[in-house]
């Protein structure tokens, strides 16, 4: 009896579905992705051996410039809303749609209350260049602690809401101590500072807690 012959199948294996899903997948990330915007002032923070990692979220941040001048930021887009728009109705600056959208695309803003309808009327692609004026911290103006204590009103007291200041190296004492003051009478006594990394200096508490930890990096073991 002749032997069936069974016909061969292809085992090629059709990725169409693979490549939609993967384009799909991309096209998703592209439009759902929020590009962080870029920071108003360059900023070179000083050197410290702490490992603490800073807050992924509810962050208000403080940027002092080596020149002085103060900017406050929001991370959160939505609460940049929030904040600005009362802002406006305290201050009653009348601020448009377009100058509160402008402002939650913003990382962080450095001008006077007065002045900041002027400063969002500026194109996004002009903005790099406006020259911000910062916020006051002046002893008879001290619009930083208004950005502070309607931060925490939005946020309606939400204890995970964490004050980070970023000053630069070489920015005078005077203006960081202005600037922690004000922090002092608006009741926020937890604060986070951003410095860059640097080795442990070897004799220190801190280097020997580290190498009994097992935490000390090579080059700084020796």
């Amino acid at each position: 009896m002749p032997r069936v012959k069974i016909a061969h199948k292809s085992t090629l294996v059709d990725m169409t579905p693979m490549c939609d899903v993967a384009f799909l997948l991309l096209t998703f990330f592209m439009l759902t992705t929020k590009f962080k915007p870029d920071d108003p002032v360059e900023v070179v923070t000083p050197s410290a051996i702490s490992t603490t990692l800073l807050p992924e979220s509810h962050v208000a941040l403080i940027t002092i410039a080596k020149d002085g001048r103060v900017f406050f930021g929001l991370d959160d887009q939505n609460m940049r809303v929030k904040l600005i728009q009362a802002i406006s109705d305290q201050y009653k600056l009348g601020l448009s749609q377009e100058q509160v959208f402008n402002y939650s695309l913003s990382s962080s803003v450095g001008m006077p209350i007065g002045k900041i309808g002027s400063f969002l009327s500026v194109p996004a692609d002009n903005r790099k260049e406006f020259h911000q004026d910062g916020i006051p911290v002046d002893s008879a103006n001290q619009e930083l602690s208004q950005w502070v204590d309607y931060t925490v009103s939005i946020n309606n007291n939400n204890p995970d809401l964490q004050f980070v200041i970023k000053a630069d190296d070489n920015t005078k004492f005077e203006v960081v101590n202005q600037v922690l003051e004000i922090m002092k009478k608006s009741n926020q006594h937890k604060l986070h500072l951003i410095t860059n990394m640097k080795a442990i200096p070897p004799g220190t508490p801190a280097y020997e807690t580290a190498k009994q930890e097992g935490t000390l990096d090579q080059n700084e073991g020796g």
